[in-house]
Order: structure tokens, then sequence, then C-alpha cells
């Protein structure tokens, strides 16, 4: 997630690649990435943080994300402004590693991120303002759609867009296996599905509701009314909204053993 960012970032112009420093415990991925985009590498977390610097982006797992915070935690400075992608940590824990009032931000972009196709939620904590929050939208939007939530929210997130990548490629691959059984090769039904879910996605990108653009391509009594019966009789609804509710808990789960 941290090389997307940065390579969104040089991609964008936003900033100019010799102006971030990058750390990394791989020190060969580390090396590729100052040789592919031009950034400056450090030999260690707290050398990316100096007294001018804005921005510190901690893009590691939950599980060192204390780890990390507290390495820097003396380098941090009124004018820096922390943002942790950590799925499931909560702002006070970030906060509470720092030990000292700190400008942080909470986002949850997902894996779409490294094709330029993220959708990531932010939320603001501690002393961070608008004006920060809106920096950091700035940033994500780099590599996709960014919006602002209450961090409240932030495990409907995770649930939703995050996890939500995963529920869809098994529709896809449902979608597939249905065309095989029914006769299609692989390679063509796979083609097929990719490109019908990528003009769904495309219709879907305005403000039209999603049961509008379903009701335009039903006709009575025809092929989609027969197969979304189907469906409806299935509960398919019911199934991804149970699912979307026990991906939330297990967050809320998570973010409770911080």
């Amino acid at each position: 997630m941290g090389s997307a960012l940065i390579r969104g970032l040089v991609r964008s112009r936003k900033i100019e690649a010799e102006m971030i420093s990058v750390f990394d415990v791989d020190s060969v991925k580390l090396q590729s990435l100052e040789k592919e985009l031009g950034i400056r590498s450090v030999k260690a977390l707290k050398d990316a943080v100096s007294p001018d610097t804005s921005m510190l982006v901690l893009a590691v797992k939950p599980q060192i994300i204390g780890e990390a915070a507290r390495a820097v935690a003396d380098k941090v400075h009124d004018r820096l402004v922390a943002i942790s992608i950590a799925a499931g940590v909560p702002t006070s824990f970030i906060l509470s590693c720092l030990d000292k009032p700190a400008r942080v931000i909470r986002a949850m972009p997902n894996a779409a991120a490294m094709i330029g196709r993220s959708a990531t939620a932010l939320c603001k904590a501690g002393a961070a303002d608008e004006a920060d929050l809106e920096m950091a939208l700035d940033l994500f939007r780099s590599v996709g759609a960014a919006v602002a939530l209450e961090e409240k929210m932030m495990n409907v997130v995770t649930a939703l867009s995050s996890s939500g990548l995963a529920y869809l490629f098994i529709i896809m691959e449902a979608l597939t296996d249905a065309a095989v059984r029914m006769g299609m090769d692989r390679p063509t039904a796979r083609e097929l599905t990719v490109q019908t879910v990528l003009g769904a996605a495309t219709m879907a990108e305005g403000s039209v509701p999603f049961s509008e653009l379903k009701d335009r391509i039903t006709s009575p009594g025809g092929t989609t009314m027969a197969a979304l019966h189907v469906i409806e009789r299935a509960g398919l609804r019911g199934i991804l909204m149970d699912a979307i509710e026990a991906a939330t808990r297990r967050g809320e789960e998570l973010a409770e053993q911080k």
C-alpha cells in the first residue's frame, strides 16, 4: 500500500519524488523504489521525519503500528500530520503511542490502490483540523476516490470497501463457473464476466439509483427477471448484508484489543 501511494503521488506530481523520504525493513524493495521513482531512502524510520516534514504516512500492518508510532514519537512536531492506514486501529491508540498532542489522520484504503482505483475513507483526530484532513484526502485521491467520515464508521468502511473486493471476486468467480457449467470455455467466460462488472461499475458511477439501473435492463417476463427471481428467492441481498455486519463486528472486536 505504501508503494502504491508513493507511485500515485509521483504520477500525479502532487509532490516531487526527491521530497519523499521512505523507510522499509525490506532493503531490496526500498532500493528498487529509490531507483524506479527517484525517492530518497532512509536507514531508519525516525530518519524519515525532519523539522520540515509536513506529512508522515505509517503504512504498516496493524500488529506493528504501535512500534512504528513509538519509534517516531520524539520526532513528531506540531506542524506534522501523521497518517495511519493500519486496519482496525483507532486513532486513540495512535495518539497514545505518540504520547503527545498530535495531528492524526486515520485512513482505510483498499487493495485497488495498486491500480489507482482505491476507495478510501479518512477521519481526523487529536489536533488535526479540516485543512489537515483535506491534505490527506488530496493524497489518497492520487490513488482513487477518497471520502471523509466520522471514525465510528471506519469499521463499516473496512467491511464494505476493503473486504468488499473479496466478496466481488467470489461473485465474479461464481458467474464464470456458471457460464462454464452451461458450456462456455473458461477464458471467454472470465473475459465476459470482468467486462460485465466493469461496465456495471461505470454505469453506476453517476447518481442514478441502483434499482433504476436494474430496471432499465429488466424486461417483463424476460431472462433477467427469471434470474432475479432465483436471486431473490435464495436471499442474496440478506447474505451480503449479513456479511457486511459480520465483518464490521469483527473489526470492532479487533479494535477493542488495542
